[in-house]
Protein backbone atom coordinates (compact mmCIF):
# COMPACT_ATOMS: atom_id res chain seq x y z
CA UNK A 1 0.00 0.00 0.00
CA UNK A 2 1.40 3.34 -0.94
CA UNK A 3 0.81 6.90 0.89
CA UNK A 4 -1.78 9.03 -1.01
CA UNK A 5 0.11 12.78 -1.40
CA UNK A 6 -3.19 14.60 -0.13
CA UNK A 7 -3.65 13.10 3.02
CA UNK A 8 -1.85 14.12 6.52
CA UNK A 9 0.68 12.58 8.09
CA UNK A 10 -0.99 11.85 11.31
CA UNK A 11 -4.77 11.68 11.92
CA UNK A 12 -5.80 11.53 15.49
CA UNK A 13 -9.79 10.64 15.51
CA UNK A 14 -11.10 10.36 19.53
CA UNK A 15 -8.16 8.33 20.52
CA UNK A 16 -8.35 6.81 23.75
CA UNK A 17 -5.95 4.78 25.55
CA UNK A 18 -6.26 2.51 28.42
CA UNK A 19 -3.91 -0.04 30.44
CA UNK A 20 -4.96 -3.26 31.64
CA UNK A 21 -5.89 -2.37 34.76
CA UNK A 22 -8.58 -0.04 32.94
CA UNK A 23 -6.23 3.06 33.75
CA UNK A 24 -6.72 5.89 31.03
CA UNK A 25 -3.82 6.91 29.97
CA UNK A 26 -5.12 9.23 27.30
CA UNK A 27 -8.79 10.66 26.22
CA UNK A 28 -10.37 12.02 23.44
CA UNK A 29 -7.10 13.05 21.30
CA UNK A 30 -8.22 15.18 17.95
CA UNK A 31 -4.90 15.82 15.57
CA UNK A 32 -4.07 16.78 12.83
CA UNK A 33 -0.49 16.64 11.63
CA UNK A 34 0.16 17.67 8.02
CA UNK A 35 3.97 16.47 6.15
CA UNK A 36 6.51 18.26 6.75
CA UNK A 37 5.86 19.58 10.50
CA UNK A 38 7.90 19.47 13.67
CA UNK A 39 5.15 18.55 16.40
CA UNK A 40 6.54 18.92 20.13
CA UNK A 41 4.38 17.43 22.74
CA UNK A 42 4.76 18.53 26.09
CA UNK A 43 3.36 18.12 29.29
CA UNK A 44 3.84 17.21 33.38
CA UNK A 45 4.68 13.65 33.58
CA UNK A 46 2.14 10.80 33.49
CA UNK A 47 0.34 12.85 31.01
CA UNK A 48 0.87 10.36 28.14
CA UNK A 49 3.53 12.21 25.77
CA UNK A 50 5.63 8.63 25.58
CA UNK A 51 1.89 7.06 24.82
CA UNK A 52 1.05 8.88 22.13
CA UNK A 53 4.74 8.03 20.21
CA UNK A 54 3.64 4.50 20.95
CA UNK A 55 0.32 4.61 19.12
CA UNK A 56 2.09 6.74 16.20
CA UNK A 57 4.88 3.75 15.71
CA UNK A 58 1.94 0.83 16.35
CA UNK A 59 4.34 -0.44 19.23
CA UNK A 60 1.16 -0.34 21.31
CA UNK A 61 -2.93 0.00 20.10
CA UNK A 62 -5.50 2.30 20.87
CA UNK A 63 -8.65 1.30 22.62
CA UNK A 64 -10.86 3.47 20.92
CA UNK A 65 -10.60 5.84 18.08
CA UNK A 66 -8.75 5.81 15.09
CA UNK A 67 -5.43 6.56 14.17
CA UNK A 68 -3.75 6.85 10.57
CA UNK A 69 -0.27 7.54 9.23
CA UNK A 70 -0.55 8.64 5.60
CA UNK A 71 -3.93 7.00 5.21
CA UNK A 72 -2.75 3.72 6.85
CA UNK A 73 -2.80 1.76 9.90
CA UNK A 74 0.08 2.48 12.22
CA UNK A 75 1.11 -1.48 11.30
CA UNK A 76 1.00 -0.75 7.41
CA UNK A 77 2.84 2.75 7.78
CA UNK A 78 5.95 1.20 10.23
CA UNK A 79 8.16 1.01 7.53
CA UNK A 80 8.36 4.67 7.13
CA UNK A 81 8.59 5.29 10.49
CA UNK A 82 11.84 5.99 12.49
CA UNK A 83 12.09 6.30 16.70
CA UNK A 84 14.93 7.46 18.61
CA UNK A 85 14.56 6.82 22.29
CA UNK A 86 16.26 8.95 25.22
CA UNK A 87 18.81 6.26 25.54
CA UNK A 88 20.77 5.99 22.22
CA UNK A 89 20.80 2.70 22.60
CA UNK A 90 23.69 1.44 20.17
CA UNK A 91 25.08 -2.01 20.22
CA UNK A 92 28.15 -2.03 22.06
CA UNK A 93 29.55 -4.97 20.02
CA UNK A 94 29.57 -3.08 16.75
CA UNK A 95 31.35 0.27 15.19
CA UNK A 96 29.34 3.71 14.92
CA UNK A 97 29.66 2.67 10.92
CA UNK A 98 27.87 -0.88 11.82
CA UNK A 99 25.44 0.55 13.63
CA UNK A 100 24.24 3.34 11.15
CA UNK A 101 23.66 0.67 8.93
CA UNK A 102 21.63 -1.79 10.90
CA UNK A 103 18.58 -0.55 9.74
CA UNK A 104 19.79 -1.28 6.33
CA UNK A 105 20.88 -4.88 7.26
CA UNK A 106 17.65 -6.01 8.65
CA UNK A 107 15.64 -4.66 5.43
CA UNK A 108 18.81 -6.72 3.63
CA UNK A 109 20.25 -4.34 1.60
CA UNK A 110 23.50 -5.22 -0.09
CA UNK A 111 27.19 -4.61 2.13
CA UNK A 112 28.14 -2.11 -0.40
CA UNK A 113 24.58 -0.18 -0.07
CA UNK A 114 25.17 -0.37 3.43
CA UNK A 115 28.48 1.10 3.93
CA UNK A 116 28.14 3.96 1.28
CA UNK A 117 24.53 5.15 3.56
CA UNK A 118 26.39 4.80 6.25
CA UNK A 119 29.26 7.15 5.45
CA UNK A 120 26.93 9.59 3.64
CA UNK A 121 24.87 10.28 7.24
CA UNK A 122 28.15 9.77 9.61
CA UNK A 123 29.44 13.13 7.19
CA UNK A 124 25.83 14.91 8.12
CA UNK A 125 26.37 14.37 11.23
CA UNK A 126 29.97 15.36 12.03
CA UNK A 127 30.85 11.52 12.97
CA UNK A 128 32.90 10.62 9.89
CA UNK A 129 36.24 10.73 11.97
CA UNK A 130 34.92 8.40 14.38
CA UNK A 131 32.76 5.49 12.20
CA UNK A 132 35.16 2.71 13.16
CA UNK A 133 34.72 3.91 16.81
CA UNK A 134 32.81 1.49 19.57
CA UNK A 135 29.63 3.25 21.51
CA UNK A 136 31.91 3.46 25.03
CA UNK A 137 34.74 5.30 23.09
CA UNK A 138 31.90 7.64 22.29
CA UNK A 139 30.61 11.10 24.40
CA UNK A 140 26.82 11.28 25.03
CA UNK A 141 26.59 13.83 22.14
CA UNK A 142 28.02 11.77 19.71
CA UNK A 143 26.04 8.37 20.74
CA UNK A 144 23.12 10.83 19.91
CA UNK A 145 24.48 11.88 16.56
CA UNK A 146 24.64 8.08 15.73
CA UNK A 147 21.78 7.29 16.99
CA UNK A 148 19.80 9.68 14.56
CA UNK A 149 22.52 8.50 11.39
CA UNK A 150 20.85 5.27 12.45
CA UNK A 151 17.33 6.52 12.54
CA UNK A 152 17.73 8.55 8.88
CA UNK A 153 19.42 5.89 7.31
CA UNK A 154 16.18 3.88 6.11
CA UNK A 155 14.90 7.21 4.58
CA UNK A 156 11.84 7.44 7.03
CA UNK A 157 9.59 9.98 6.51
CA UNK A 158 8.20 10.63 10.02
CA UNK A 159 10.49 10.59 12.79
CA UNK A 160 9.87 10.18 15.99
CA UNK A 161 11.85 11.21 19.20
CA UNK A 162 11.07 10.52 22.98
CA UNK A 163 12.95 13.20 24.90
CA UNK A 164 16.27 12.41 22.54
CA UNK A 165 18.54 14.38 24.44
CA UNK A 166 17.41 14.76 28.22
CA UNK A 167 20.47 13.53 29.51
CA UNK A 168 22.82 16.10 27.93
CA UNK A 169 24.11 19.17 29.55
CA UNK A 170 22.38 22.67 27.81
CA UNK A 171 25.25 23.34 25.39
CA UNK A 172 25.04 19.67 23.50
CA UNK A 173 21.78 19.83 23.78
CA UNK A 174 21.59 23.38 22.08
CA UNK A 175 24.29 22.27 19.40
CA UNK A 176 21.94 18.88 18.36
CA UNK A 177 18.50 20.85 18.35
CA UNK A 178 20.40 22.34 15.18
CA UNK A 179 21.87 19.86 13.68
CA UNK A 180 18.36 18.52 13.88
CA UNK A 181 17.03 21.32 12.08
CA UNK A 182 19.50 21.07 9.36
CA UNK A 183 18.68 17.25 8.65
CA UNK A 184 15.22 18.21 8.45
CA UNK A 185 15.87 21.08 6.28
CA UNK A 186 18.27 18.72 3.93
CA UNK A 187 15.69 15.83 4.07
CA UNK A 188 11.99 16.63 4.92
CA UNK A 189 10.70 14.50 6.89
CA UNK A 190 8.03 14.91 9.26
CA UNK A 191 8.91 15.24 12.84
CA UNK A 192 6.70 14.04 16.47
CA UNK A 193 9.12 15.16 19.18
CA UNK A 194 8.13 14.71 23.15
CA UNK A 195 10.42 17.32 25.67
CA UNK A 196 10.18 18.28 29.50
CA UNK A 197 11.91 21.17 27.86
CA UNK A 198 9.58 24.64 26.69
CA UNK A 199 13.07 26.06 25.62
CA UNK A 200 13.77 22.84 23.60
CA UNK A 201 9.81 22.71 22.44
CA UNK A 202 9.64 26.70 20.93
CA UNK A 203 13.15 26.33 19.32
CA UNK A 204 12.62 23.12 17.50
CA UNK A 205 9.17 23.05 16.58
CA UNK A 206 5.98 24.05 14.24
CA UNK A 207 3.80 23.77 16.44
CA UNK A 208 3.52 22.69 20.24
CA UNK A 209 0.88 20.62 21.51
CA UNK A 210 0.50 21.02 25.54
CA UNK A 211 -1.30 17.93 27.71
CA UNK A 212 -3.38 17.82 30.60
CA UNK A 213 -2.88 14.99 32.98
CA UNK A 214 -5.23 12.20 34.36
CA UNK A 215 -6.25 11.42 31.82
CA UNK A 216 -4.10 12.54 29.25
CA UNK A 217 -5.71 15.42 26.70
CA UNK A 218 -4.57 17.85 24.56
CA UNK A 219 -4.97 21.38 27.26
CA UNK A 220 -3.35 23.90 24.03
CA UNK A 221 -1.97 24.37 20.85
CA UNK A 222 0.59 26.67 19.96
CA UNK A 223 1.61 27.46 16.63
CA UNK A 224 5.32 28.36 16.39
CA UNK A 225 6.01 31.07 14.10
CA UNK A 226 9.74 31.99 14.16
CA UNK A 227 11.63 31.80 11.10
CA UNK A 228 14.00 29.44 9.66
CA UNK A 229 16.61 28.64 9.65
CA UNK A 230 17.31 28.71 13.51
CA UNK A 231 20.12 29.19 15.25
CA UNK A 232 21.25 29.71 18.85
CA UNK A 233 20.65 33.56 18.37
CA UNK A 234 17.27 32.84 18.76
CA UNK A 235 16.50 32.11 22.27
CA UNK A 236 17.86 35.71 23.06
CA UNK A 237 15.01 37.27 21.30
CA UNK A 238 11.97 38.80 22.25
CA UNK A 239 9.54 36.29 19.98
CA UNK A 240 11.38 33.63 21.46
CA UNK A 241 11.09 34.65 24.76
CA UNK A 242 7.37 35.81 24.51
CA UNK A 243 6.43 32.16 23.22
CA UNK A 244 8.11 30.44 25.77
CA UNK A 245 6.25 32.50 28.86
CA UNK A 246 3.28 31.65 27.23
CA UNK A 247 3.42 27.76 26.79
CA UNK A 248 5.19 27.78 30.63
CA UNK A 249 2.21 29.74 31.44
CA UNK A 250 -0.08 26.91 29.58
CA UNK A 251 1.62 23.67 31.01
CA UNK A 252 1.07 24.99 34.76
CA UNK A 253 -2.18 25.64 34.14
CA UNK A 254 -2.55 22.15 32.77
CA UNK A 255 -1.62 20.71 36.17
CA UNK A 256 -4.48 22.62 37.44
CA UNK A 257 -7.61 20.21 38.30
Amino acid sequence: MTAASNVPQIEFDAVVKSYGTGRLVLSGIDLTIEKGEFVSFIGPSGCGKSTVLKLISGLTPASSGTIRIDGMTPKDARETISFIFQDATLLPWRSVRENVGLGLELEHAATEVRKKKAATLLDLVGLDDVADAYPRELSGGMKMRASIARALATNPRLLLMDEPFAALDEMTRDRLNEELLRLRAEQGWTAVFVTHSVAEAVFLSTRIIVLKPNPGRIHAIFPVELPFPRTADLHESREFDSLATQVSHSLREALKR
